[in-house]
C-alpha cells in the first residue's frame, strides 16, 4: 500500500511519455523488470493509459469451489473488484500468465469504463475482446479467450501485491500503457520519472528530426558532442519544448 496520490499534472506527463522512455529511466535506477511481459492492447488507443494500480489476484480454480453458482454471491471478488476499483485507477489482474480462460469479459470491463476507471491489464485472457476493444478505456491482456474464468481461475484477493506478466505490482504503483505495452512504476519514483521523462521525450523528438534530416547518431544519441547539445538547446528555444 502507498499514500501516494497521482496528481493531474503527473498524469498528464505520463499521457505523452512512451513506455520505452520510462523503461530506460527505471533501468538507470537499477529497475530492470518493470515491463509487463506477454500483454498487448486489445485495441490501440490515441492516448496512453495512466493510473494507479488496483489489483486482483487469481489462483488455480478447484472444481468444488468454482461452479457458475458462485456468481450469485454479491461478495464474489471479481465482481467486487470491478465495483470498487477507484475512478482513475487501473485494475491489474494476476491471471497466472494463463490465457486459456478469461479473467474478465466485455460486460465487466464496460462497467469499469462507465465507472471512470483508467484501464485494465491482465496477463490472462479476455472474453468478448471485440466489445472491449470498442471501448474508449484502454485494456491489455495476453490474448482473447472464450472460456469463463471459473474453468481455470478463482478470483481471491483484492488490492494486495500481485504478479502480472512477471512483474511485481503493488497497490498504488503507477501504471502506464501505450501501443508497445505496459510499464509499472513504483509509486515512490513516479514524480521523479515523470519529470526526467518529459525532458527525455523532448530530446528524442529532436534526435528523430535530426536523423530524418540525415544526421549520424554517433555523438548525437546519446549526445556526446557539444555541437549537438547546442543544436538541441536552439531547437528547444525555437519549438518551446
Amino acid at each position: 500500500m502507498t499514500d501516494y496520490v497521482l496528481s493531474d499534472e503527473t498524469r498528464a506527463i505520463f499521457k505523452r511519455v512512451s513506455t520505452a522512455s520510462i523503461a530506460t529511466q527505471l533501468f538507470r535506477r537499477g529497475l530492470r523488470n518493470q515491463f509487463i511481459q506477454g500483454v498487448s492492447p486489445v485495441s490501440p488507443k490515441a492516448e496512453n493509459m495512466v493510473g494507479q494500480a488496483f489489483t486482483l489476484r487469481y489462483i488455480p480454480a478447484r472444481e468444488d469451489r468454482n461452479q457458475l453458482e458462485v456468481f450469485r454471491n454479491p461478495e464474489h471478488p471479481q465482481r467486487v473488484a470491478v465495483e470498487t476499483c477507484p475512478p482513475g485507477h487501473v485494475l491489474v489482474m494476476d491471471g497466472r500468465k494463463d490465457a486459456r480462460a478469461a479473467t474478465a469479459g466485455s460486460i465487466l470491463v464496460t462497467r469499469m469504463a462507465v465507472r471512470g476507471c483508467a484501464g485494465v491489464v491482465s496477463d490472462g485472457g479476455f472474453r468478448d475482446a471485440e466489445g472491449i476493444g470498442r471501448l474508449d478505456m484502454p485494456a491489455y491482456c495476453a490474448k482473447p479467450s472464450a472460456p469463463t474464468n471459473l474453468t481455470l481461475h478463482e478470483a481471491l484477493d483484492i488490492n494486495v501485491p500481485i504478479a502480472c506478466g512477471d512483474v511485481a505490482v503493488f497497490p498504488g504503483d503507477v501504471i502506464v500503457g501505450d501501443r508497445d505495452g505496459v510499464m509499472v512504476i513504483p509509486a515512490h519514483l513516479a514524480e521523479e520519472i515523470a519529470e526526467v521523462c518529459a525532458g527525455m521525450e523532448s530530446f528524442e523528438d529532436f534526435v528523430l528530426e535530426q536523423v530524418l534530416a540525415g544526421a549520424s547518431i554517433i555523438g548525437l544519441y546519446p549526445c556526446t558532442k557539444d555541437e549537438n547539445q547546442k543544436k538541441y538547446e536552439e531547437w528547444r528555444e525555437k519549438t518551446g519544448r
